[in-house]
């Protein structure tokens, strides 16, 4: 069964929207790990949006799951991962006018930043997933450089994938690269998906594990969770969503029960 990874982040989304302590992530550690998740997920972001260093102390000191903490390759965020040491450290990229990371680490252009902080993490005896586009050069430069881990960004399969599912006028459309006829989409939606398994298949036969994440829902979620290669799912904002409606253990279960 593919392993489920819980990112909290939004429940702090939720706290910062009125800059008050309510609701305080913490309290969902429980419920996700009752819930079945098999992980804690969360992002320290440099300018502190929504998760705070004391939301990622008390999360990793009192997950009753392992915690995966994704951060930038930022000296400073590295240093403060290494004093918290998650099971996990998946490093990203980071820009802060970003609304959500937007594509895989450039581990080729930030080689020598990227190699320090792995250094760094391992040296603190925390394992290191590297969030990368699904590029087979990229992910054979990820294992030289000695991450355990790789997590497929999979936002441009779930952005083809809303569009060609999207029932609303053009007009309406966030994403307008993809204003497509539906033919296209499709074609596009196949080979976007041919290429993340490609990609998970070339990475485990690197023996690196494989993870995957970004944007993917419940309307999504089960083409990327049959790929033999895929391990784990880090899943969040949709999660979270339909909590809002349903509670959050009955929203992490229907998530679970669609990775079984």
């Amino acid at each position: 069964m593919t392993k489920l990874g819980v990112n909290i982040d939004h429940i702090a989304v939720l706290r910062e929207a009125r800059k008050i302590n309510d609701p305080d992530p913490v309290q969902a550690l429980g419920i996700v790990q009752r819930a079945g998740a098999d992980q804690i997920t969360i992002h320290l972001r440099e300018d502190r949006r929504h998760i705070h260093d004391e939301d990622a102390r008390r999360i990793v000191e009192l997950s009753p799951l392992p915690v995966n903490l994704e951060c930038s390759i930022d000296e400073e965020i590295v240093a403060i991962v290494c004093d918290l040491r998650p099971h996990r450290a998946t490093l990203v990229p980071e820009r802060r006018e970003e609304v959500t990371t937007e594509g895989g680490l450039d581990i080729f252009k930030y080689e020598e930043r990227t190699l320090s902080a792995i250094e760094r993490l391992h040296a603190a005896e925390i394992d290191v997933s590297l969030f990368i586009d699904p590029d087979l050069e990229t992910i054979t430069r990820a294992d030289a450089l000695g991450a355990e881990w790789i997590e497929l960004h999979t936002g441009r399969y779930a952005n083809i994938f809303a569009m060609l599912h999207s029932n609303l006028p053009h007009s309406h459309h966030a994403i307008a690269e993809l204003d497509l006829p539906r033919h296209t989409l499709t074609t596009m939606l196949d080979e976007t998906l041919a290429q993340l398994a490609a990609a998970a298949d070339h990475a485990a036969s690197l023996g690196l594990k494989v993870a995957a994440g970004h944007g993917l829902n419940y309307q999504n979620i089960t083409p990327v969770a049959r790929m033999e290669a895929v391990e784990e799912l880090n899943i969040g904002q949709s999660i979270v969503a339909r909590s809002v409606f349903t509670g959050l253990e009955a929203a992490v279960r229907e998530m679970r029960a669609l990775l079984a």
